[in-house]
């Protein structure tokens, strides 16, 4: 969770304020249509062509399309509902998750590299994942599904506000 001092001094607990890029939610849902229709797919070639065990094989079929369809429409709304990031002059704030949401914090005295990530898909929907090390046991702190161009400058900005922190990022 992400904590803001208030005028009295007293901590204030608040989800990150940014959502990600729209755009992740097409890009989440190709993902998620890759790869439910790969065994689909290979099980439906299958039947055609193994005829005894055609209905062995066209069952699971139709369960993973439907299932997959399901998922495909309903996951990446979700998750474009959880995922949020902040970045404040003391630290980078990630919220995300599925079943199990995961927030993460790191500050800026202990980010050690700042890195945008933009994969073949990414690409296509002009959107980027930044990657913040740091010293953490836990990994890095990632957003992802930012557009391509904010990716950049907040890589920028990290970068410009690490080198002016005081610390050794260890």
């Amino acid at each position: 969770m992400n904590s803001v001092e208030t005028d009295r001094g007293k901590v204030r607990l608040r989800p990150p304020r940014n959502v990600l890029d729209q755009r992740v939610v097409g890009w989440w849902r190709l993902q998620g249509t890759l790869f439910w229709a790969t065994p689909v797919l290979v099980l439906v070639v299958l039947g055609l062509l193994v005829t005894p065990a055609r209905f062995w094989l066209l069952t699971p079929a139709a369960v993973f399309a439907v299932v997959g369809l399901v998922w495909v429409m309903a996951m990446p709304l979700w998750w474009f509902k959880v995922h949020r990031w902040e970045v404040t002059e003391t630290a980078v704030y990630a919220r995300s998750g599925f079943f199990w949401q995961e927030w993460r914090v790191a500050p800026m005295s202990r980010i050690q590299t700042v890195d945008t990530l933009r994969g073949p898909l990414q690409q296509l929907f002009k959107l980027a994942t930044v990657t913040v090390t740091t010293a953490s046991a836990r990994g890095a702190v990632k957003i992802r599904g930012l557009d391509h161009e904010l990716a950049a400058s907040l890589a920028e900005q990290l970068t410009e506000t690490t080198q002016a922190t005081p610390g050794d990022a260890t």
